[in-house]
């Protein structure tokens, strides 16, 4: 059973960890990366206890951009003449 359940607005970006992190009771942080929450994990584990906690979050909002839609080719421009 997970420590606690914790939304991701609630977790902060460490951009030195590249991970969100939540405070972990033990003094360190809980971390889950973007790639794993892309792939569907919700547990963010604290890499100095064995401590969890369940991370709430819409999966959607991690899914690569370019899977989701479909980029169309820049349309060149066409030279306008100045009088």
């Amino acid at each position: 059973m997970s420590y606690d359940d914790v939304e991701i607005e609630d977790m902060e970006w460490n951009e030195e960890l590249k991970a969100y992190t939540y405070p972990c009771p033990c003094g360190d942080l809980f971390q889950i990366t973007k790639d794993e929450l892309k792939i569907g994990e919700e547990i963010a584990r604290c890499p100095s206890c064995s401590l969890y906690i369940t991370v709430i979050y819409n999966m959607e909002d991690f899914i690569d951009q370019k899977s989701k839609t479909k980029v169309e080719p820049a349309k060149q421009q066409q030279p306008v003449a100045v009088a």
